[in-house]
């Protein structure tokens, strides 16, 4: 995975593009979505496809801004919920909430998140 910083001007170029701004991409942020593109699952092949027409390239903003938040909520959401239930004793839902994100999430970084989480589910509370 690159550095965090990435994801954070991908996310603000999307914020640019909400408020009607023209996407002028010069070569170094082309580079920065190819690079966003691998990090959130997707080909490169596909990135560099949409990274050949203006239209391509507002697809492509939109759809790493839709994977990065939304993995993040859905990855936010499972980690609460799944300690919730574990507090509670409830250490096979909390298993199961852990496991619904994994058959969903493609973002490498957030299923490595949860994967983690899992290898912990079952350790006693210290």
């Amino acid at each position: 995975m690159n550095e965090s910083h990435d994801w954070d001007r991908v996310l603000g170029i999307y914020v640019k593009l909400e408020r009607g701004e023209k996407l002028d991409l010069n070569a170094d942020m082309r580079e920065l979505l190819g690079r966003v593109a691998q990090d959130v699952a997707l080909s490169p092949e596909d990135a560099d496809r949409a990274l050949l027409s203006p239209p391509g390239e507002e697809t492509l903003v939109r759809e790493l801004r839709r994977r990065i938040f939304e993995g993040s909520r859905r990855l936010s959401r499972a980690l609460v919920d799944s300690a919730r239930r574990r507090k509670t004793g409830d250490v096979v839902g909390a298993r199961a909430v852990l496991e619904a994100v994994l058959a969903v999430e493609v973002v490498p970084l957030y299923r490595k998140q949860v994967e983690i989480a899992l290898d912990y589910v079952d350790e006693p509370e210290g």
